[in-house]
């Protein structure tokens, strides 16, 4: 059997502009993202086997542990990708992110696995081909992959690596809301469509555009917003994030005080 642990951090989005509509469905986007220090772990597993199993358990009971797991289809990619042995390959998660809340915690586990397979079977794909598999897999994973401050492209799988600063971050979720990025961009979509003229010389005012498509929507988001104006949303919500500053108790919702940004993507853990 080979074991190994991963560490996947958190995103969030210092700036987020959505661009135009893309053939592909997805929209352009152009933002700057920075991983932060608050992580998922996973413990992979693999054993030779008859033939290739799957197999994914974890702490939380807001995700699924089949196939459709973005973790699943990561394994799925890596085996069709490297005709490696048949196995049995586990994997456990450790989920301290939260879910739907705009942090990438479904990117970064998903990129994390791949890696930490890559890991395992000796480094048998080359950076630019996990970078591929990312890209074809979701428009956050090559940017968990990576880490640290990048200005992100494209769907979000273009990197321009920019320079680190650290600073402090705090982070509020209001509960039982989960926003999906679907759900965000359509809304961000239909806002560009039907809005007045003085309803869209609003988006100036919003370092994050999905923030101002979807405001207006949640009496949550909008409380957050009214008790602390500089907090920003996080890509599609529903976490809102203040830096260097600290949020205090807000009714309804979940917060993680005293994070930091760090300067690293998904890797082994120490």
């Amino acid at each position: 059997m080979k074991k190994i642990k991963i560490t996947c951090p958190a995103k969030i989005n210092l700036s987020l502009e959505v661009l135009g509509k893309r053939q592909d469905g997805f929209h352009n986007i152009k933002s700057i993202m920075q991983t932060i220090s608050l992580f998922d772990y996973l413990t992979i597993s693999t054993s030779d086997f008859n033939r290739y199993e799957i197999n994914l358990s974890g702490t939380s009971s807001e995700i699924p542990y089949d196939e459709k797991n973005l973790v699943h289809k990561a394994i799925r990619l890596f085996i069709e990708a490297t005709n490696i042995p048949a196995c049995k390959t586990e994997v456990f998660i450790e989920k301290n992110i939260p879910v739907s809340a705009g942090l990438a915690g479904g990117s970064t586990d998903a990129a994390g696995v791949i890696f930490g397979l890559n890991e395992l079977f000796g480094g048998i794909l080359s950076e630019k081909k996990l970078h591929e598999m990312c890209a074809s897999l979701g428009s956050d994973l090559n940017f968990c992959l990576a880490g640290g401050k990048q200005m992100t492209n494209g769907r979000g799988e273009i990197l321009t690596p920019m320079e680190f600063e650290e600073f402090n971050v705090s982070l509020i979720k209001p509960k039982n809301l989960g926003i999906s990025a679907k759900e965000a961009y359509t809304k961000f979509s239909d806002l560009i469509k039907t809005a007045d003229k003085e309803k869209l010389q609003t988006r100036q005012n919003y370092v994050n555009d999905l923030e101002w498509a979807l405001i207006d929507d949640y009496e949550e988001l909008k409380n957050i917003k009214k008790l602390y104006p500089q907090a920003v949303m996080s890509g599609s919500g529903s976490v809102f994030y203040i830096k260097d500053n600290t949020f205090s108790a807000v009714k309804n919702c979940e917060i993680i005080n005293n994070l930091k940004s760090i300067p690293y993507g998904v890797r082994i853990s120490q």
